[in-house]
């Protein structure tokens, strides 16, 4: 159940629009319907659309230039991409790719947002851009109970909060995240105050609840995609996320 009690503030403040000092940056499902090489929510079905011929599994993530593609760790069998519209713009496309075989495969998308401001390829604290690259996920957490995560899962009413002077939009926000793994100790809760690369570079870059707009670096996504991803990443197959706007993510 969703907590009824006060949203307090955290004393250590916010990120991603949450912890001042903590934390520093921060439905349906859809089947795929393909715009140039990069899926979009929307369609049918999660099938191939009719067509002449069956277009074969890739060989790698569609859109994922070579630059990023090397960032992805050898073992690598889930793959969340998330598709900025461009570098400037908070809409984006989530969608989780498996490797079956030699080959990748689209398992669902949705809609998604990212930062408010769009995307850098250099993040700092308070930019409203959510960074680009190549990011391990490996905790997550959140307000309710853990729904069947695979992922460590740390359930914390007071911790993940929402300040109690965010709009009534934001205040499930964080029933759910995933920490994504920029400038972070891998291996830690979300919450986790550490920022290896300095406090400048910005943290608490998480996945979490969508409110209908931008965020201030983080990715969200609707409830019913939170709760299928955290059931669905495995550890044993080093789920990873390749963020960025298209033209980054090509590159």
């Amino acid at each position: 159940m969703r907590s009824g009690g006060a949203r307090r503030v955290m004393a250590a403040g916010a990120a991603c629009g949450f912890f001042l000092t903590a934390l520093a940056a921060c439905g349906g499902e859809r089947a795929e319907v393909r715009h140039a090489d990069v899926p979009r929510p929307g369609g049918p079905s999660g099938t191939a659309r009719p067509g002449p011929s069956v277009r074969p599994a890739p060989a790698r993530v569609p859109g994922i230039g070579e630059r990023l593609w090397q960032q992805v760790p050898v073992g690598t069998r889930q793959v969340v991409a998330v598709y900025g519209e461009h570098e400037d713009s908070p809409d984006s496309t989530l969608v989780l790719y498996e490797k079956r075989g030699s080959a990748w495969q689209l398992i669902r998308s949705w809609p998604a947002h990212n930062g408010k401001r769009g995307w850098t390829t250099n993040h700092s604290e308070g930019d409203e851009r959510s960074p680009v690259g190549v990011f391990t996920l490996s905790d997550a957490g959140g307000i309710l109970d853990d729904p069947g995560s695979m992922l460590p899962y740390t359930q914390d009413e007071e911790a993940f909060q929402t300040p109690y002077y965010w709009d009534e939009a934001h205040w499930h926000d964080f029933d759910y995240v995933i920490a994504i793994d920029y400038n972070r100790l891998p291996g830690t809760r979300p919450d986790d105050p550490t920022r290896p690369l300095g406090q400048k570079k910005g943290g608490g870059i998480w996945l979490h609840l969508d409110h209908g707009d931008g965020t201030l670096g983080c990715v969200s996504v609707p409830e019913s995609a939170m709760e299928y991803l955290l059931r669905r990443l495995d550890p044993e197959d080093t789920p990873v996320m390749v963020m960025g706007d298209r033209a980054n993510l090509r590159a």
